[in-house]
């Protein structure tokens, strides 16, 4: 999918939140192995050293250059001055061992909406060339509404908890009408639907699982989507999602299941 500065970024990306940093070389590796081109990490999971030792393992195996990798990472919120952006940026592409990254986005907006210089600075990083395209993740509407009152540049996407249970729908026709695209993190509730009966029964329908089922309905709305697996065989399932799709009544049963339920933090509430 193309991003508004014209980047392209692929649909399905592997997530390594909560996988510890001894085991995420062995994750991305395989993750790349098994067709993988987007690795999102980010300075808070702590294994930015792992994700890029797993870079190089998984490049090797293939015989994949690094331009074929997307390759995304975070601003925690103890880092939000000028300086400390830059600072921190720079200690994430040094554990990551890499030249640049392909996104860099602000991770938690915050109570206190302290993320101007953040955003100037990751501004700059575009401009020198550092990182190939800028966002923001757990992003409310009036905190984008904010930063685009002073934004220079605008982001590329908004990653977003974002799943049948939290659809996000308002959001998303706001991120849309900014052409910003939404990318969903913890798109299978940390795997809370995959017993829902509803779903298991459109799986059974089209000869899939819930999972395939849950992100076909992501892909289908355009919605850009990471999904976490340590195992290579749950990483070649989420990935078969490209061969079918859902009909009209599959997506409105999904859309139904909407609760404005969350299995993360609030964003208006969250703060470091």
């Amino acid at each position: 999918m193309k991003l508004n500065n014209q980047i392209e970024i692929p649909e399905l990306g592997l997530g390594v939140f909560q996988i510890p940093n001894e085991e995420t070389a062995e994750v991305v590796k395989n993750g790349i192995i098994n067709g993988y081109r987007l690795i999102d990490t980010a300075k808070i999971y702590e294994n930015e050293e792992g994700t890029g030792q797993g870079i190089k393992e998984g490049l090797a195996s293939t015989g994949l250059t690094r331009e074929d990798l997307f390759v995304t990472s975070k601003l925690w919120g103890d880092n939000h001055s000028y300086k400390e952006t830059i600072q921190s940026f720079e200690e994430s592409l040094k554990k990551l061992d890499l030249d640049y990254l392909d996104l860099y986005l602000i991770h938690w907006p915050g109570t206190n909406y302290a993320y101007k210089e953040a955003w100037k600075a990751m501004e700059d990083l575009y401009k020198a060339g550092k990182v190939k395209a800028i966002g923001v993740s757990n992003f409310q509407k009036h905190h984008l509404e904010e930063l685009l009152s002073y934004a220079e540049i605008k982001p590329v996407l908004n990653q977003i908890e974002l799943h049948p249970k939290l659809s996000q729908k308002e959001l998303r026709e706001f991120l849309k009408l900014h052409d910003i695209k939404v990318q969903a993190w913890s798109p299978l509730m940390q795997g809370q639907l995959l017993d829902n009966e509803m779903l298991k029964k459109i799986a059974d329908k089209h000869g899939k699982s819930v999972a395939q089922i849950i992100l076909r309905w992501d892909i289908q709305q355009e919605i850009l989507v990471n999904v976490k697996s340590i195992k290579s065989e749950r990483m070649i399932a989420n990935r078969q999602i490209f061969d079918f799709a859902l009909d009209q009544e599959d997506m409105e049963a999904l859309n139904s299941l909407n609760e404005a339920l969350r299995v993360g933090p609030n964003p208006d509430t969250f703060n470091f």
